[in-house]
């Protein structure tokens, strides 16, 4: 670059330029009474404080984030989808402690979320008829370690409208269960869920993203695509190792046949960071990290989970 174009870039930035307050946790407004911040336009004989604005509210995104017994989530109010669900699940936390009252999945109801605002609240009438499983994304299976914690697994707050038969009453039902399998051979399994939103090449050679909008107004967004990453901690054959097993997997929301290998549904985590906009592990370095499927057999036990599941 001449000298020339340097001077005039230097001048380009030479005007104040701050950026607003950090927002605090979950999409909160800035504080009350906060000092304006100013960006000074270079060739403009004014001052201008966009921040202002704020003090009519933050616009947003917010992330509802929520607390339950068996899982943590992050709600989209844009999609009426989870953007991500994390679960723990061990050998001990997938049965119901000794003594304790029976947990029966058939006591437990789908309900509206209210802590959600009204506006971007998935409503039970949305999936009325829609043609969609009510599919949730922490498993009720997970939480047989107490009723309450059973039900807070069907706030629609946790689901999003997935292909039946042939996929939430099937494969992706299989899917659940070979996670609940390795706490046979982890004492730790960590599983984040959520949903996609792919692209697909269209006839004309360009790619897309399209899905399909359910609801009346339409308003919850049917994703493309399901992923879980999965991070196995402590094997049983070897306690004391500080090696971490994970493993990444992409499903489409359609029909998988059973006879599909679960190998198949397997990508590498920068993938679905790229895919999903979300960040993994980045505090675990990369030589303390196994490949899932080198250490365990990945793969599904086909099993009748239809007549568990209630009315969708």
């Amino acid at each position: 670059m001449g000298s020339g174009q340097s001077k005039s870039a230097d001048t380009a930035i030479s005007g104040t330029l701050s950026i607003p307050p950090a927002q605090p946790a979950f999409g909160n407004s800035p504080a009350a009474g906060a000092n304006p911040q100013f960006v000074t336009v270079p060739g403009a004989n004014s001052v201008i404080d966009p921040s202002a604005f704020f003090k009519y509210g933050f616009p947003g995104p917010v992330n509802d984030v929520q607390y339950h017994d068996e899982f943590i989530s992050s709600y989209d109010r844009r999609m009426r989808n989870p953007g991500w669900v994390v679960e723990h699940i061990t050998a001990e936390s997938l049965v119901t402690p000794p003594n304790a009252p029976p947990v029966d999945r058939k006591k437990s109801v789908f309900k509206e979320d209210l802590t959600i605002p009204e506006l971007f609240r998935g409503r039970l009438a949305d999936y009325f008829r829609s043609g969609y499983d009510r599919g949730h994304q922490a498993p009720a299976a997970d939480a047989k370690f107490s009723q309450k914690a059973m039900d807070e697994t069907f706030y629609l707050s946790n689901m999003s409208p997935q292909v039946g038969d042939g996929f939430n009453r099937d494969y992706w039902s299989h899917f659940e269960d070979f996670c609940r399998r390795l706490t046979k051979q982890y004492t730790n399994v960590r599983i984040v869920t959520g949903p996609l939103y792919l692209p697909k090449k269209d006839a004309d050679g360009k790619y897309r993203v399209t899905y399909e909008v359910i609801g009346n107004p339409p308003n919850i967004a049917v994703p493309t695509h399901f992923f879980k990453l999965i991070v196995a901690e402590q094997p049983l054959k070897d306690p004391k190792s500080d090696k971490v097993a994970v493993g990444a997997f992409v499903m489409p929301n359609s029909v998988i046949p059973n006879s599909t290998p679960l190998k198949s549904f397997a990508v590498p985590v920068n993938a679905l960071e790229r895919s999903s906009g979300l960040q993994f592990l980045t505090k675990l370095p990369n030589n303390q990290r196994k490949e899932l499927c080198q250490e365990v057999t990945c793969e599904i036990i086909v099993r009748d989970f239809k007549k568990a599941l209630p009315g969708k």
